[in-house]
């Protein structure tokens, strides 16, 4: 996914061929003020079970877990984000990871614990 154009379409291009790896990269999101002050970070990548509150879009100002990150699209499944389809359904909306502010962290998985320093 590297790349040292300065092109936007080659950088596009670039990203949407990654290979899976290396889309991880890509679902980093920024941290709420008290966990920036926390941890000494400014973003994270984002896992299932953290809890963001959505910053653009339709949905702006709604916080929720995350119920699925979807490594493939580079999206996030936010709990209670959703759209109303013509038939009354609601189906979950996708939002971009660049989109959201991360306000609690899931620890369950040590590695990830260790990582930002967080060591019991």
């Amino acid at each position: 996914m590297a790349t040292t154009s300065s092109q936007p379409r080659k950088q596009r291009k670039a990203q949407a061929n990654a290979p899976l790896h290396e889309r991880g990269r890509t679902l980093g999101a920024p941290l709420a003020p008290a966990l920036r002050e926390q941890y000494k970070r400014r973003h994270i990548r984002v896992v299932k079970g953290d809890t963001v509150k959505v910053l653009r879009g339709d949905h702006r100002g709604e916080e929720g877990v995350v119920d699925e990150v979807d490594v493939k699209r580079s999206r996030l499944l936010v709990h209670g984000v959703s759209s109303t389809k013509a038939d009354n359904t609601e189906v979950p909306r996708p939002v971009h990871p660049s989109n959201v502010q991360i306000t609690k962290l899931n620890l369950k998985d040590k590695l990830r614990a260790e990582k930002i320093g967080e060591v019991e």
